[in-house]
């Protein structure tokens, strides 16, 4: 891991993996290391992918104002990195969570980024309801064996910390297109990469701005908005009312696939994000 001062001092790590033209990502969760990521489906033949722990998780340190947890304030540290690097420009990679500090990032840096690639997007920052039509979703995988058990966890109350981790893996089979040894193997070994501080602060005092939409709508940054077929959060139906309000933008739909479209198809992923950065 290779570490540099953010704009307040705080030290951040990030993970330099592959070969060719740089890509930055950043993770989701929101609160989670980075290393879920992996290498993205085999991107790393193809690209350099610079891969961010977010401030207070992972291998990154701490901040003395929690504050900075927040979604919007996170930009400055994706800023901050670019300015470490040394990159006029960058491609920016988001996923999840991170989708929403990438979009705030796109709407405050335009001139900063050559290209953005969002997959399965949060769309909480620009206001709209990620989980548009999720009955539907849902209902169409009432075939699978798991489908009952995984639906009723996914709206079930956890009244302790060990219901709650027990709700979230008999979920977990709807966050993928196959409940595949890979989808498991990456699933078990979330609980440990988050960090509950990260995880709460960001959405702590958020408030969407009213004006994001429009200043999205002026951007002339190509755009690349890539979810799985499957996906429950957000839905394809929720990232198409995304893509609407964006201006130059790609849409991928991988079929059979879920929130982590680099595990259900590797192969898949890394075709569609690398003909994009190519093009």
């Amino acid at each position: 891991m290779e570490s540099f001062r953010s704009w307040d001092g705080t030290e951040l790590a990030y993970r330099v993996a592959g070969s060719g033209p740089p890509l930055v990502c950043v993770p989701g969760g929101p609160g989670q290391a980075v290393e879920y990521l992996g290498e993205l489906g085999g991107l790393t033949s193809r690209r350099t992918l610079i891969l961010l722990d977010n401030r207070g998780t992972g291998a990154s340190s701490a901040p003395a104002d929690p504050d900075t947890y927040r979604v919007d304030r996170l930009v400055d540290d994706v800023e901050a990195l670019r300015q470490h690097l040394g990159f006029d420009r960058m491609d920016l990679f988001g996923h999840s969570a991170s989708g929403g500090t990438c979009l705030l990032y796109a709407a405050r840096h335009p001139g900063r980024l050559a290209r953005l690639v969002l997959v399965a997007p949060s769309l909480r920052v620009v206001g709209l309801p990620s989980d548009l039509d999720v009955d539907s979703v849902l209902a169409r995988r009432a075939y699978e064996p798991w489908h009952a058990a995984a639906v009723a966890a996914l709206y079930a109350e956890p009244t302790t910390p060990q219901e709650q981790q027990r709700y979230r893996w008999q979920a977990a089979p709807l966050l993928y297109g196959r409940w595949s040894a890979a989808a498991q193997a990456q699933a078990a070994a979330e609980p440990v990469q988050f960090a509950p501080a990260a995880t709460d602060g960001f959405y702590a005092g958020f408030e969407p701005d009213p004006m994001l939409p429009a200043r999205l709508a002026e951007l002339t940054v190509p755009t690349l908005l890539l979810v799985g077929e499957h996906d429950i959060w957000p839905t394809v139906a929720a990232v198409r009312q995304l893509a609407a309000l964006l201006g130059d933008v790609e849409t991928v739909i991988q079929p059979d696939s879920g929130h982590f479209p680099w595990v259900d198809d590797p192969a898949a992923f890394a075709a569609s994000v690398e003909a994009f950065l190519a093009g």
